[in-house]
C-alpha cells in the first residue's frame, strides 16, 4: 500500500479555514526545536555511532509500540525485549521487524502511527506502508541508511534543527555526558541535564535507604540528619545548574503537597530509615518533600515540573518478568486543587517560581490546571503528555485551556520522548495542530490574523524560553 504524506495533513477539512491554518504553519514549520523536557539519552550524542538496525530504533525500546503488540496477544520476546529469566531468547532483529510489519494495520489512527508515518516518509524516503510481503525489503532500506554518516545521531541533530534538548538524569549521575558536549567544539547544541529526584524523595522507593545513603556519602554527613539530606539534596541541585539544568522533574503519583514543621518531618525521616513507616506516614512525608522542592526552586531557580497520575507497572507479572518501562503504565485520575494547595500557599507569588503541572487526566485541564494558572503568576500549564500526546487530544487540550487561561500561561511544546527519531514529527504535530486551532479562531472572528500569527510564533519559540528560562 502506497505511503504518502499529504502535506495539508491535521488541518480543517474547511477549505477558508484550512488556508489559514496552511500560512500559520508556513511561519512556523522550520523554527528551531525547543525541547526542554525529554529522555534522550545524551551518550547516544557524545558516541555518535550508528543505530544497530531498524528493530531496535523503533520498537525494541518504544513502549507505545510495543504495548499495542502485546494487547492483541504477541510476546515481548518476540517483539525484542528480554525475559529477565531467560535474556537470551529474544527475536532476531529482522524477525521482530517482520512481526511488526504484520501488525502495521493496529497502529492506523494513533499517534504512534502517525508518527512512524512521518518519520518513515519524511527521514527515510519509504513510500510504502510495511506489510508482510515488504518486511524484509523495508528492513534493508532503513538498515542501509543508518550506515551513512547521515543517519549518525549528531548528523540527525543538526538536521532535525534542535537547539535545546533536555534530558532526564539521576540526582547523583556524574552528568560526564553533558560536560563532554558543553566542551566540544564541533557540536553546537545545548544538551541540559534535569533533575529527577523522586526515588530520593519517596520513602516507598525500594531504593530510598540506600539513596539517602548516597548523598550523605557525597556530602559527608550523616546518613541520620535530615539535615544533611536536605543539605545534600541541595548541593546536588547546584551541581546540576552549573552544568547547564534549567529544570528539576517530578513523577509522582499524585501531587500531594504537605507544609510539616521541621520536627516531624525529621521524625518520619528517621522512620523511613528504620522501615517504619506507615503508607499514611510515608505519602505525608513524599508530599512534605515535594513542598520541599519547590523551596528548593524558588531559591535555586530551577523550574519545576510536575508528572502525575500513572499507575506504575500495573501488571506485576510482566514488571517482574521483564522490568519497568514495558508498556503496562496506566493513568489514573488526578486532582490538584487540594493536593498543591499548601505549597502555592507558600511558593504560589514567588517572584521567578516556575510550576509546571502536567496531566494525563483530561478532565484536570479545565476544572483545574487552567483556573491555577489563570491566577498564580508561577503556575503554568504543561503540554498534553504521554497517552494525551496525540493529535484530537492536543486540539482538546487547547480548548480546555485557552478560554481560561489563555495562549501564555502554557508551556510549549514538550516531546517528553526516548526515541529520538520522532522528535521532529512530534513537533511538527504540535506546530499543525496549533496553526489548526488558531485558524479556527480567526475564521470565527475570535482572534485576528495579525495576533494568530504571533501566538503562532511564540507558542514554539518565546513560551519555552520563558516557560524553562533557556
Amino acid at each position: 500500500m502506497k505511503l504518502q504524506l499529504d502535506p495539508d495533513r491535521l488541518f480543517p477539512a474547511d477549505p477558508s479555514t484550512r488556508e489559514v491554518a496552511r500560512a500559520l504553519y508556513g511561519q512556523v514549520k522550520d523554527l528551531p526545536i525547543l525541547s526542554p523536557h525529554g529522555h534522550v539519552d545524551p551518550a547516544l550524542l557524545v558516541e555518535d555511532q550508528p543505530f544497530p538496525n531498524p528493530a531496535e530504533l523503533f520498537i525494541r525500546f518504544d513502549h507505545y509500540v510495543t504495548r499495542l503488540m502485546h494487547a492483541s496477544g504477541i510476546s515481548l520476546e518476540a517483539l525484542g525485549i528480554p525475559d529477565r529469566a531467560a535474556p537470551g531468547t529474544v527475536a532476531s532483529p529482522r524477525d521482530i521487524w517482520r512481526t511488526f510489519s504484520e501488525n502495521w494495520h493496529l497502529y492506523a489512527g494513533t499517534a504512534s502511527g502517525y508518527w512512524l508515518q512521518n518519520t518513515f516518509s519524511e527521514q527515510f524516503g519509504l513510500d510504502v506502508h510495511p506489510d508482510t510481503d515488504n518486511a524484509d525489503a523495508v528492513f534493508d532500506r532503513i538498515q542501509e541508511s543508518l550506515t551513512t554518516p547521515e543517519f549518525r545521531p549528531r548528523a540527525l541533530f543538526e538536521r532535525f534543527g534542535i537547539e535545546v534538548m533536555a534530558t532526564t538524569d539521576d540526582p547523583m549521575d556524574d552528568l560526564a555526558p553533558h560536560r563532554a558536549l558543553a566542551a566540544d567544539p564541533a557540536f553546537s547544541g545545548r544538551v541540559l541535564p534535569t533533575f529527577r529526584p523522586d526515588a530520593y524523595l519517596n520513602p516507598a522507593t525500594p531504593t530510598w535507604a540506600a539513596n539517602v545513603a548516597r548523598l550523605a556519602d557525597w556530602n559527608g554527613t550523616s546518613v541520620s540528619s535530615y539535615a544533611g539530606y536536605l543539605d545534600a539534596l541541595a548541593g546536588r541541585r547546584r551541581f546540576f545548574v552549573e552544568n547547564g539544568a534549567v529544570s528539576a522533574d517530578h513523577g509522582v503519583l499524585e501531587p500531594y503537597t504537605l507544609d510539616l514543621p521541621e520536627s516531624d518531618a525529621a521524625a518520619l525521616f528517621e522512620k523511613g530509615l528504620a522501615g517504619t513507616l506507615s503508607a499514611a506516614e510515608a505519602r505525608a512525608f513524599t508530599g512534605h518533600m515535594l513542598l520541599e522542592s519547590a523551596r528548593m526552586s524558588v531559591d535555586d531557580g530551577l523550574v519545576m515540573t510536575v508528572h502525575p497520575g500513572v499507575y506504575r507497572n500495573h501488571s506485576s507479572e510482566t514488571f517482574s518478568a521483564f522490568g519497568p518501562d514495558t508498556g503496562h503504565d496506566i493513568p489514573v485520575p488526578t486532582t490538584y486543587v487540594e493536593n498543591i494547595r499548601p505549597l502555592l500557599e507558600r511558593y504560589g507569588n514567588e517572584k521567578d517560581f516556575h510550576l509546571v503541572l502536567f496531566s494525563v487526566d483530561e478532565t484536570v485541564y479545565s476544572r483545574e490546571v487552567a483556573p491555577l494558572a489563570g491566577f498564580y503568576p508561577s503556575v503554568y500549564i504543561g503540554a498534553p503528555w504521554w497517552f494525551l500526546d496525540a493529535p484530537d487530544a492536543v486540539t482538546r487540550f487547547r480548548a480546555a485551556v485557552t478560554e481560561t487561561a489563555g495562549f501564555y500561561r502554557s508551556s510549549g511544546f514538550i516531546d517528553d520522548t526516548r526515541a529520538f527519531l520522532s522528535i521532529p514529527a512530534r513537533h511538527d504535530m504540535a506546530r499543525r495542530l496549533d496553526s489548526a486551532f488558531l485558524a479556527r479562531l480567526v475564521r470565527e472572528g475570535r482572534i485576528d490574523q495579525a495576533a494568530a500569527e504571533r501566538i503562532a510564533v511564540d507558542l514554539v519559540d518565546s513560551m519555552p524560553r520563558k516557560v524553562f528560562k533557556l
